[in-house]
């Protein structure tokens, strides 16, 4: 029996609710210095990739700037033009949203990035529908929600007509007959769509994959369906081996469905992951990192997005509050809203009741993304354990520190995955595509 391969990749901190910015050995978010040192030690670490996503507008709360965006977001394509310059095998990857962009510009930024890295980029494609995102741009709230998916599906066939409108021996580069391009072999792409009514010609030929990989994140059976027919690896926050398996089973299925080979479909859960020299003193330092990510503050806010009203009376250390949700979808922008606050308070307070929790230690339940605690060989253990179960392929680590956060995992667990056979010794190809095995 062939044992299965974990795939590894690395999630830049930047604001999130894994980030730790307070902590004494946290650095800084925008400095290039720290992508460089995250995106090198995951090379070190032979990671598939490394992947930074994108804000287009800083979150609010209660009317004021949201505490974690003011660090900054930087933009997706100068961040990764930039580390290909100062990597040489690790895939970067990128989250460009099909909302408020157009295909021309997108495959031609693509397909830039894919040639100064020589074959190492990669899309993380999203979607948006929300007026207050929106509102940054000329288009503000001009999608329906039920129209997000429509939009980008016709957005990545658009796309892809441009990756392959070049023929392969368009780029002649004979110098003897005077001829670097042969214009007979670049195709006019011509599309028209309720989105898109698109006539013109790629300024470049695709980068040395052909296509960038596609990578997409959606949970929704619009987000599942999305994703099996057109995605290369799918980001999903399904933790647990139980609904890690379901989830696998799900979209393997939906890609088989679309006439897909399932094995060119990658799945990979966000994961953290906390070491210690024994498996108490992990959960020690475990405990000491969710305290730290989720404040006093933090909790209160994270309880008002489904009470829709101001608890900032209320003790974070206390009982949940015993006044109703209201329907104020004010109250936090740029955050998804509960569809019904008094179905989710419902089940935050029989979850509280039932283990004893207050705001603060309920909402450190409800936010945690999939953890990895203990020494160092039973992480890995463990990650092997999920990738043989067929939970996931892989993992997207989140460090909760910027820009060290990854060292000791790299150093630690990864010679212990290679001894398990679990992971590569070397990378075995030049491009993303061949680090994830996928075909051209």
């Amino acid at each position: 029996m062939n044992r299965k391969h974990i795939h590894l990749a690395a999630h830049f901190p930047g604001v999130n609710n894994t980030t730790v910015w307070t902590d004494p050995e946290a650095g800084s978010q925008i400095d290039f210095d720290s992508f460089v040192h995250l995106a090198r030690t995951a090379e070190r670490g032979l990671f598939d990739f490394f992947f930074v996503a994108e804000g287009l507008r800083l979150r609010e709360h209660r009317g004021r700037i949201y505490d974690l965006d003011v660090v900054g977001r930087p933009d997706t394509f100068t961040v990764l033009a930039a580390l290909a310059a100062v990597t040489d095998r690790i895939g970067l990857t990128g989250t460009i949203n099909t909302t408020f962009n157009e295909p021309f510009e997108v495959a031609r930024q693509f397909a830039t990035l894919d040639q100064l890295s020589e074959g190492r980029a990669g899309w993380n494609m999203v979607t948006s529908s929300d007026a207050f995102t929106g509102a940054n741009f000329r288009r503000g709230g001009f999608l329906d929600h039920a129209d997000r998916y429509v939009r980008a599906e016709q957005f990545v066939s658009v796309t892809r007509k441009f990756w392959d409108s070049w023929a392969p021996d368009a780029v002649l580069a004979d110098v003897e007959a005077g001829v670097y391009v042969d214009p007979d072999r670049i195709s006019c792409v011509e599309y028209s769509g309720t989105h898109f009514d698109v006539r013109g010609f790629a300024t470049l030929p695709a980068g040395p994959q052909g296509h960038p990989v596609l990578l997409q994140a959606g949970d929704s059976p619009e987000g599942r369906a999305f994703g099996a027919r057109h995605a290369d690896a799918l980001f999903t926050l399904h933790g647990s081996l139980q609904d890690g398996q379901r989830y696998y089973a799900d979209v393997k299925a939906r890609a088989r469905s679309y006439g897909r080979d399932p094995n060119q479909l990658k799945v990979f859960p966000a994961a953290t992951f906390v070491i210690g020299d024994t498996d108490d003193e992990a959960q020690d330092k475990a405990r000491h990192i969710r305290y730290q990510q989720v404040s006093d503050a933090t909790a209160i806010a994270m309880l008002e997005q489904v009470w829709g009203r101001d608890l900032s009376a209320y003790d974070a250390d206390g009982p949940l509050p015993d006044v109703e949700p209201i329907a104020d979808t004010t109250i936090s922008q740029g955050r998804v809203q509960h569809a019904d606050p008094a179905a989710v308070a419902s089940r935050y307070r029989e979850r509280a009741k039932a283990e004893n929790l207050s705001i603060r230690e309920l909402v450190i339940a409800i936010t945690s993304r999939q953890q990895f605690i203990g020494t160092s060989a039973r992480i890995a253990e463990e990650m092997d354990h999920y990738v043989e179960a067929d939970a996931c392929d892989g993992f997207i680590l989140v460090p909760h520190l910027t820009p060290h956060g990854l060292d000791d995992f790299v150093d630690r667990v990864v010679p212990l995955l290679q001894e398990r056979g679990a992971f590569r010794t070397e990378y075995a190809g030049k491009t993303l595509r061949d680090h994830l095995g996928l075909k051209p």
